[in-house]
């Protein structure tokens, strides 16, 4: 029989028997952000590799979509240190290895919508430290200021291991070898990092709006308080935001230009992307993966390795029952953060302020926690910044509860039933409420509404219980990092590395790859992306 195999950007014919197999040198599962980094960087150091999308859309929780003219992202959007090179952060370092980019656009604050009243959240410290003085004193903005002193030589701490030079191996002795002095000069407050957030915040910090403040930064880079972050991703967070003229970024033509970026960068290299390529499971060959089947049936075999983009108890699904039980074990017991509640909103434009911020956060109440259930908003209206992402006098809204929504009150529901159409109702006047703090009359401007439930996320982005990945609590266990008790398997994605955010998921694609290659090969891109 004959059937068509979707390819990103061509649907090439192939005839097949009963059974379909091929084979390259490496499958990636899923083209999320940990995945296109990974199949990309892969194919930049000349391997045949396949990413395999079930999807229709490439991007994973990163993907963008449109609705009559309206221009949505899916997840992350609000991007810093990508516009600029040599940068720090992973996701640059891969677009410049593979010579890729998009045209970002600066801003430099966030509208935040706090318990204590409304305040423009700028990047830089100097512009909190207004806010401090106004709202809580000198005795806060002198705190600021320390935690600032503080921090100071952790940020340079936070980034004297280039991510680009890190891999999974013995391998990793000679590729940061060239850093080693700076490392070893850092040795003492590696060690600080290597703790959660708010041990140094310990004697430094006291007043309740600023340490609320800092649990609010913490859970939106890690979906956990200060308590539970670890201090390397504060150190890297402040070592971005806090410097001098920093800016935001946001790449021009929404999310999906940055996965177009990628896939550019897989398929020009000679990768190939295949969307609604669903991996049904991950083949073995006594304890090694040696590659993936379909769900056509088709096989497609992989001489080195299988990378999985997938979260890690997904990719648990993927394998076959005779797959040893150590494999499961660290994922098997790792805790999901709770799911979300999404708008995606097109809305009539006209007659609204000029001055609309990209970003807003709202806080209704510290003293639940930042982590509790309907109690903060993140809200992106990225065509404030780029016209081109709505029609004509019209605006895109994206607002959500960030990893907030507890699953097990959908668990089980039918997608068609009455009750879950009420509970989507009840579950998203947070986010309409939210929204009506910046547009009072937002629900009459609606053109376009789709609400998203943890259902929507479990459904679309292939999720378990709808997650964006796991709540790893610091000094209360650790990622896994890229390797798996498999040989020829491994992972990449917010299973494998501290943080739910793009850097996070940037850097498990890259460590991956590099792991997957010789050292010499490594060096060499080393050498290109940071001219040593």
């Amino acid at each position: 029989m004959d059937h068509y195999k979707l390819v990103y950007g061509k649907i090439t014919r192939q005839s097949v028997g009963a059974e379909t197999m091929e084979t390259v040198d490496v499958v990636v599962i899923g083209s999320g952000l940990g995945g296109l980094c990974c199949g990309a960087l892969l194919a930049r150091y000349g391997l045949q590799v396949v990413v395999c999308e079930s999807h229709r859309i490439a991007g994973g929780a990163a993907h963008s979509f449109e609705r009559q003219g309206f221009h949505f992202d899916s997840g992350p959007s609000l991007y810093s240190g990508l516009s600029y090179s040599p940068s720090a952060n992973p996701l640059r370092q891969v677009l410049d290895a593979l010579g890729e980019d998009c045209d970002w656009l600066a801003y430099e604050a966030w509208g935040s919508f706090v318990p204590e009243g409304y305040f423009r959240a700028a990047v830089g410290a100097e512009s909190f430290t207004q806010v401090l003085a106004q709202w809580r004193g000198p005795q806060a903005v002198a705190e600021w200021q320390a935690l600032q002193r503080l921090m100071e030589p952790l940020k340079g701490a936070s980034t004297a291991i280039p991510p680009i030079a890190l891999r999974s191996d013995w391998g990793v002795v000679r590729t940061l070898y060239p850093f080693l002095a700076d490392v070893l000069k850092q040795t003492r407050h590696l060690i600080s990092l290597s703790g959660p957030f708010s041990q140094l915040l310990e004697g430094v910090v006291q007043d309740p709006f600023l340490r609320n403040w800092l649990d609010l930064l913490c859970f939106m880079l890690s979906g956990l308080p200060a308590q539970g972050t670890l201090a390397a991703e504060m150190a890297f967070m402040f070592a971005d935001w806090y410097r001098p003229e920093v800016r935001l970024d946001y790449p021009r033509g929404g999310g999906g230009a940055l996965i177009e970026a990628l896939v550019r960068g897989l398929t020009r290299h000679g990768g190939e992307l295949r969307l609604r390529a669903t991996v049904q499971q991950v083949l073995l060959q006594g304890q090694r993966a040696v590659g993936v089947q379909l769900s056509t049936g088709e096989q497609i075999r992989a001489r080195h390795a299988v990378v999985s983009n997938a979260s890690g108890w997904d990719t648990l699904k993927l394998l076959p029952d005779q797959a040893p039980p150590t494999a499961a074990l660290t994922r098997q017991q790792t805790f999901p953060c709770p799911s979300f509640m999404h708008l995606h909103l097109g809305i009539d434009a006209r007659g609204l302020p000029p001055d609309l911020e990209c970003h807003y956060l709202i806080v209704n109440s510290w003293d639940q926690g930042v982590e509790a259930p309907q109690n903060v908003v993140a809200v992106s209206m990225p065509s404030v910044l780029d016209s081109s992402l709505a029609p004509p006098g019209k605006h895109c809204i994206h607002a959500y509860t960030p990893a907030t929504e507890p699953y097990d009150l959908w668990a089980g529901l039918d997608r068609q039933s009455d009750r879950y159409q009420q509970l989507k109702t009840e579950r998203s006047q947070v986010l309409w409420r939210g929204l009506e703090r910046i547009i009072p009359d937002l629900r009459d401007r609606c053109e376009v509404t789709l609400v998203g439930t943890p259902l929507t996320h479990e459904r679309f982005l292939r999720r378990h219980r709808g997650s964006y990945g796991p709540a790893i609590a610091a000094g209360q266990g650790r990622f896994p990092g890229c390797k798996t008790p498999l040989q020829g398997l491994w992972c990449c994605g917010d299973s494998t590395f501290p943080g739910i955010g793009v850097p996070a998921v940037a850097v498990s694609g890259m460590v991956a790859a590099n792991s997957l290659v010789s050292v010499s090969q490594h060096q060499g891109l080393i050498d290109q992306i940071l001219g040593n």
